[in-house]
């Protein structure tokens, strides 16, 4: 591994909890930025990658859920996380530039929030 690689680890390790989920938002919504930069140039296959990019964000930020503990605040994540998984394959599907921004519009409110609270 090298240096930058070592030290973007070590960065990812040692972050808190709430931390590691603002850069998993920003992860995301760069993604989609890139996709729709991608749809825009008509390269659907990178199109594709940088959605499924976003999508294993959102589905690893929608599994790690505590639904036990977190209440109504971790049901309403969870219908918005499948709201979105189901809203960008559909995206991705028809090619539609607009649900790409309906989620990064999603992911970018709840980020802010994150962001507040981190």
């Amino acid at each position: 591994m090298n240096g930058f690689g070592a030290y973007q680890e070590t960065a990812v390790l040692t972050q808190n909890r709430g931390r590691l989920i603002v850069m998993l938002y920003e992860g995301a919504i760069r993604f989609l930025k890139q996709a729709l930069e991608e749809l825009q140039r008509k390269d659907y296959a990178a199109k594709g990658i940088h959605i499924r990019k976003a999508l294993d964000i959102i589905i690893e930020l929608n599994t790690v859920l505590d639904m036990e503990n977190g209440g109504q605040i971790a049901q309403n994540l969870r219908s918005l996380y499948n709201f979105m998984q189901h809203h960008l394959a559909e995206a991705n599907t028809k090619r539609d530039p607009q649900m790409i921004r309906d989620v990064i519009t999603l992911l970018e409110e709840l980020h802010q929030s994150w962001r507040a609270i981190a």
